[in-house]
């Protein structure tokens, strides 16, 4: 079957949730939003997964932990001998709940404050790496000096990762998200900043520092074991570096592609709030958010799905939704639509860290943009293929 195309007669498992054109959904998606608001699939093994497509009906999935589990390990039946996934994303209430709580007065816009400055200081590391690579006349990639660094460093310095062992705790998020050395590669990666974190919460629990981590030990030690708080830390490093990654990146060749708006984005303050919430709804990086389980048998829009099947929700699919105003398919910044955007997700599950991924973004673009005025795209862009989230491979720039 050719890429990009799907069999709606056979009902093949397609894999077009996962699949772009450049910065846009492959038109398939469309299709099936507009003709199947819940579109049964059939993967491998026999099993049919409900994709859903439509603003109105994930938000109704998403919002909706009565009929809807997130509770990955138990339905598909983890044995005692095996990791389940971890983080919040994969827990229901009431555990989902009682983590939670630990983490959300550290996310909110005040207490995020403190690490602006930091924040902007790290972009400024980087524009100066930039600045000396590119006067050698070659162009500089800008995943791999900008997009990249700055979101590890930024969870470096949320967690408390001491100093002298960033460089070391960088490689290892790059690592984990690093698909071209095979899967084994990434999973080591994964399970060595496991128990890199691990060991820094124990080192913490005898010496709680000024970072994330040292600050729940002295609020919550009692009720937080070693390997829930190094799982905590985990998830926060999944959710907020690739992602991150790839709105710097995306966002900054979005910009560079529309210099009127790069110019407004340099020149007049507070602009940058308008663009990035629309970059973000635009770009929607998280293509999918984490599946959902029917508690019980039930319909949606007719279909019937039993106790047990799993329910993917295309937020991509659902970010450009007609329903939500008109031409949903451009950048419009500061647009009014019907309903909020669902980059960062929906409902209980929605991204804890969607303030400081916003706080990044408003920082680094405009910088970029002001210490490098002719910053322009060097060569091909190369976008991922089949992502679950979305970005380019890498990104050459020249001035």
């Amino acid at each position: 079957m050719p890429a990009g195309r799907i069999s709606m007669a056979d009902n093949e498992f397609p894999l077009v949730q996962f699949m772009r054109d450049g910065f846009d959904p492959v038109g398939e998606l469309g299709r099936i939003r507009a003709e199947h608001p819940v579109f049964p699939m059939e993967i491998p093994g026999g099993q049919t997964v409900y994709l859903v497509t439509r603003w109105e009906d994930v938000r109704g999935v998403l919002g909706d932990h009565e009929r809807f589990s997130n509770d990955f390990a138990g339905v598909i039946g983890l044995g005692s001998n095996q990791e389940d996934p971890g983080g919040l994303g994969f827990r229901d209430p009431p555990e989902h709940t009682r983590l939670r709580k630990f983490l959300t007065p550290e996310f909110t816009v005040r207490r995020l404050r403190r690490l602006e400055p930091r924040i902007a200081a790290m972009v400024e590391e980087s524009l100066d790496r930039i600045e000396a690579k590119g006067a050698e006349g070659m162009p500089v990639d800008l995943v791999e000096e900008f997009a990249l660094p700055i979101p590890s460093l930024v969870v470096c310095e949320l967690l408390g990762v001491p100093y002298d062992e960033r460089a070391d705790f960088v490689k290892l998020s790059k690592d984990r998200f690093d698909f071209t050395a095979g899967p084994e590669a990434s999973l080591q990666a994964i399970n060595d900043a496991m128990a890199y974190l691990t060991d820094l919460v124990a080192r913490e629990r005898q010496d709680p520092g000024e970072g994330l981590l040292g600050q729940l030990l002295r609020d919550h030690g009692d009720e937080l074991d070693d390997r829930t708080l190094a799982s905590m830390a985990d998830g926060l490093l999944t959710g907020g570096h690739d992602t991150s990654t790839s709105m710097l990146a995306l966002g900054t060749l979005w910009l560079l592609r529309n210099p009127e708006q790069a110019a407004k984005v340099r020149e007049v303050d507070g602009y940058i709030n308008d663009v990035v919430e629309e970059l973000l709804r635009y770009m929607t990086v998280v293509q999918v958010a984490f599946p959902r389980f029917a508690r019980d048998d039930m319909e949606l829009h007719g279909v019937p799905i039993k106790k047990g099947e799993m329910v993917l929700c295309s937020l991509t699919g659902a970010n450009r939704d007609p329903s939500l105003g008109d031409d949903m398919d451009v950048v419009r910044p500061g647009r009014d639509v019907v309903g909020s955007h669902m980059a960062f997700g929906h409902g209980i599950h929605r991204c804890i860290g969607a303030p400081l991924a916003q706080m990044e973004m408003r920082i680094a673009f405009p910088a970029l943009l002001r210490r490098f005025p002719g910053l322009r795209v060097a060569g091909e862009v190369p976008f991922r293929e089949l992502a679950i989230v979305y970005g380019v491979k890498e990104l050459p720039v020249a001035w």
